[in-house]
């Protein structure tokens, strides 16, 4: 598809977005005086947004892979009726709506259920991502969950950003995490028991591909992405006033080959909807929103 009319940009303080509403409400790129912070790639396929390697796909109304009876892509309701679901959520795959904070510094992206959401989840939504630039340093981000049905809404929705990191970079690059347990998800969709999580990572370490890092308590202090290589440091602020806790992040990157690393703050776990793992029931009527913050500083 052409994204020459769709691509729109928010700048402020000599940092800038640029987002791609009707290409699943992606986030394709923060710069930070001049500087990628999320990584995006010189020539995206747009006719598959959700295989490009870059930006933020959003992962709703499920993230990560989910089975049934080893079959992946597919869910069971407690009345045990199965439907199938994309790994990840089908709104990383949609346009979205959007509009521009009245200030011009924010946006705000929203999707609604309709005949392509209802046949793999039959459910009444209103799922909204926000970004607004706060200052020349620091990005907010929301992802707002409305249910305007007649029925409890489960979901459990996440974030997948792709950090910017040469891939030379990565043995001299680490995250530093608050108190954490570490899990993986097996290929017959089950969860691992949990491990003792370390304060800190190299982000060389093949161990920490597709690693579930959760928190096990709401975190003080911030998360951090040390990358003396660019001369920053992204600080993850999850701990938010009135936000859904954050159960875990998790940290995966393509091959050694590739220039970007992600760090994705989500809801739940991957097949919460059957493992209960960070699953929410939204009661019909009610909203709620899990913030964060990304602040870039200089390197310590």
């Amino acid at each position: 598809m052409s994204t020459q009319q769709e691509v729109i940009e928010i700048e402020r303080d000599g940092a800038a977005l640029l987002l791609a509403p009707h290409a699943g409400g992606r986030l394709m790129t923060w710069r930070v005086g001049g500087e990628p912070v999320i990584h995006w790639p010189d020539a995206p396929d747009w006719s598959n947004p959700a295989k490009i390697r870059g930006g933020n796909p959003l992962l709703f109304p499920f993230l990560g892979r989910h089975f049934v009876d080893g079959e992946i892509g597919h869910w069971r309701n407690p009345e045990g009726v199965v439907h199938a679901l994309p790994t990840h959520g089908f709104a990383r795959d949609l346009p979205f709506t959007w509009t521009r904070d009245a200030d011009g510094h924010g946006v705000r992206m929203t999707l609604v259920d309709s005949d392509a959401t209802r046949a793999g989840y039959p459910f009444a939504f209103r799922f909204e991502a926000a970004y607004r630039i706060v200052d020349a340093h620091t990005l907010e981000v929301e992802l707002t969950t409305s249910n305007p049905g007649e029925v409890p809404l489960p979901y459990y929705a996440g974030h997948h950003f792709y950090f910017h990191l040469p891939h030379g970079q990565r043995a001299e690059s680490s995250v530093q995490l608050p108190h954490t347990e570490r899990r993986r998800q097996l290929p017959d969709g089950s969860i691992t028991a949990a491990e003792a999580g370390l304060a800190s990572y190299s982000l060389a370490d093949p161990a920490i591909v597709d690693v579930f890092h959760c928190l096990t308590r709401q975190p003080d202090e911030p998360m951090l992405l040390n990358l003396p290589g660019l001369g920053r440091t992204v600080r993850l602020e999850l701990q938010q006033p009135d936000s859904v806790p954050w159960y875990a992040v998790t940290t995966w990157t393509e091959s050694d080959a590739s220039d970007f690393y992600c760090v994705e703050p989500w809801i739940g776990l991957p097949d919460a909807i059957h493992n209960g793992r960070g699953l929410r029931w939204l009661a019909p009527g009610k909203t709620e929103t899990a913030s964060l913050r990304l602040v870039v500083t200089p390197a310590a």
